[in-house]
């Protein structure tokens, strides 16, 4: 028990912006409302905490940041989609708990007034903030889950994070036009273009881990799908069109008329140990 508390402390960090928000609380002297959120914050991203350990998920780190945080698994697309979304809704569903145990507290008399409703409004807002659809929030991982249960995963990814720029990008546009301007608000919009920036840079690399860990095995499968390529497409083109928990066969058809098959494995497996960055899948498997 001790050393597991002590593991799950150890994967506790913060991100830069969380220690920005600290020093302007300490000139504001908003300190009490700080605690209340980060408090909030921890037990939000415990809730994922212990709902990744129960499916005995990877977790290398938890990042802690103002109104939020980052779970950072090993797990990318290999688990089932209904076992992600449970992971993913265990945050919010910590604060529904805290708006029950808030409620019987304060029945009790065991919360003064000004904290009660100090807590109820941070722990509303918090939600709320979470669930909105943009990534990397539950909102936006809960929407970018329902696309790859529908697209590709590359098509779901991308569009994911160019709709989550969009709207960030958009939500500025009103606070410096139209609302009245808070400093600690167009941090939080920034901070999420940002993140989302950079997952957009490195957004080959996600999807080069997806198919690794495709091809590495032990992927959880509920249907299968076939892909109908031209020898003329690429192996990226092909790849591009794979799908989570979607079992394919590559049917490759030539003009005339002759039709190959192959196994997404063995697709994956020629692609990672072949290279075959220049040629086409046509040519890649030619006399198969």
């Amino acid at each position: 028990m001790i050393n597991s508390l002590k593991h799950t402390i150890q994967l506790i960090h913060f991100h830069p912006i969380l220690l920005i928000f600290i020093l302007i609380s300490f000139l504001t002297g908003s300190f009490t409302e700080l605690v209340i959120i980060f408090s909030i914050v921890l037990l939000h991203e415990l809730g994922h905490y212990i709902a990744a350990a129960s499916f005995k998920w990877r977790v290398s780190a938890i990042v802690l940041w103002i109104f939020g945080g980052v779970m950072k698994t090993d797990e990318h697309g290999s688990r089932p989609i209904r076992e992600e979304a449970i992971v993913i809704l265990a945050g919010p569903s910590v604060q529904v708990l805290i708006f029950g145990l808030l409620y019987g507290a304060s029945s009790f008399g065991m919360v003064p007034d000004y904290y009660y409703e100090l807590i109820l409004y941070y722990n509303a807002i918090i939600l709320l903030f979470n669930l909105l659809p943009i990534w990397p929030l539950d909102g936006g991982k809960l929407v970018f889950l329902l696309l790859t249960s529908v697209l590709s995963f590359k098509k779901a990814y991308y569009i994911t994070i160019i709709a989550s720029l969009t709207i960030c990008a958009g939500i500025i546009l009103i606070q410096l036009l139209f609302l009245p301007f808070t400093l600690s608000s167009f941090l939080i919009w920034l901070f999420l273009i940002h993140e989302n920036w950079q997952e957009w840079k490195y957004r080959f690399y996600v999807f080069m881990r997806f198919l690794l860990k495709r091809y590495e095995g032990g992927n959880f499968v509920s249907a299968i799908q076939p892909i109908y390529a031209s020898p003329q497409d690429s192996f990226l083109e092909v790849l591009a069109r794979f799908h989570r928990e979607k079992k394919h066969t590559i049917y490759i058809e030539y003009p005339n008329k002759e039709r190959i098959s192959v196994e997404d494995n063995e697709c994956l497996a020629f692609y990672f140990n072949e290279k075959p960055y220049r040629k086409t899948i046509g040519e890649a498997f030619t006399g198969y």
